[in-house]
């Protein structure tokens, strides 16, 4: 597949990596980077878009790690509520 990501994705992509738990760092960034390449693709983007990215994280986390994903996420200046999710 090897699908590209926008450019600002793969920034925020790489933000929320930097915050996982070193130890859980590789396995999330494999996980949510390729599920993140099958949105993209099942939608027929030619890029690796925002949205992509945060639907990989909300499939990929485990619920009851949702409130402290949202909050990085909100940290970082990426609103989730746009994609329809749920504070």
């Amino acid at each position: 597949m090897n699908i590209p990501w926008e450019q600002s994705a793969q920034l925020k992509f790489d933000q929320m990596i930097e915050r996982v738990p070193v130890f859980l760092r590789s396995i999330a960034q494999s996980k949510v980077g390729q599920r993140a390449e099958r949105f993209a693709q099942d939608a027929g983007h030619g890029e690796i878009t925002e949205k992509d990215m945060v639907d990989a994280f909300f499939k990929e986390t485990p619920f009851g790690f949702h409130g402290p994903m949202k909050i990085d996420m909100e940290a970082l200046g990426i609103d989730y509520l746009q994609y329809g999710y749920t504070r």
